[in-house]
């Protein structure tokens, strides 16, 4: 765990199993998907409530998530474009809107352009706000994003831990102080490996459907020990 804690966490999670969820209510995998973006604005509005949250980055869409059915990738990326254009209740909870994952214009990307235009539009409408900043990564991979900042480092001169930070998709993202994880999975998954280092790590059972307001709480409290 990153000691002492005299700032604002970084909670960093895994969403986990939308899938198992609808598989457990003989419903569609979409289901899943669109009852999990609903957990998603509720932790959003729990930890904006949170004084002690600063920071919160889900992993929305991953690298390795494209070789999904392709009805169901639709469904997904429908469903982060109503997310992103969540503008409304961002401004609400004073939380600004961020992105990282592959640059749009970087060769293997695959953010569709509509997708790409509501990443853009959220990030500049909500801008102004100053409290809690929720970054999403969509289309993203940490493997992906250390051998971009890896190489770009290289032609800048020399790579170091600190050339190396500087050259992350968002490099003002402070270190993750609690990864959480739903659905009963103990894996990282390629998930934000050089900003986790040091952090706690939450495992739990809850599928991220199921993932509450007062288990976020919990995980704040019972690995930090920081009350909210």
């Amino acid at each position: 765990m990153n000691t002492p804690l005299q700032h604002p966490l970084h909670i960093a999670c895994i969403m986990d199993g939308n899938g198992r969820w609808a598989r457990r209510r003989g419903l569609p995998r979409t289901e899943g998907h669109t009852a999990g973006e609903e957990a998603l604005a509720e932790v959003v509005r729990t930890a904006a409530r949170l004084k002690t949250i600063g920071w919160l980055t889900v992993f929305g869409f991953s690298t390795e998530n494209w070789v999904r059915p392709r009805t169901e990738v639709r469904h997904i990326l429908s469903l982060h474009r109503k997310l992103f254009a969540r503008t409304e209740e961002m401004n609400s909870n004073n939380a600004q809107t961020r992105w990282i994952g592959r640059p749009f214009s970087e060769k293997g990307a695959r953010t569709p352009v509509y997708v790409q235009k509501a990443i853009k539009k959220a990030i500049a409408d909500t801008s102004h706000n100053s409290g809690m900043a929720v970054t999403v990564a969509f289309d993203y991979g940490s493997r992906a994003e250390l051998l971009r900042a890896s190489q770009l480092a290289m032609k800048q001169g020399a790579v170091t831990a600190q050339s190396i930070q500087n050259n992350l998709y968002d490099p003002t993202l402070p270190a993750v102080d609690v990864l959480v994880r739903t659905s009963g999975e103990t894996r990282i998954s390629n998930f934000m490996l050089w900003q986790i280092k040091g952090c706690a790590v939450y495992f739990t059972e809850r599928t991220w459907p199921d993932f509450n307001a007062h288990e976020l709480q919990e995980a704040v409290t019972v690995l930090t020990g920081r009350s909210h």
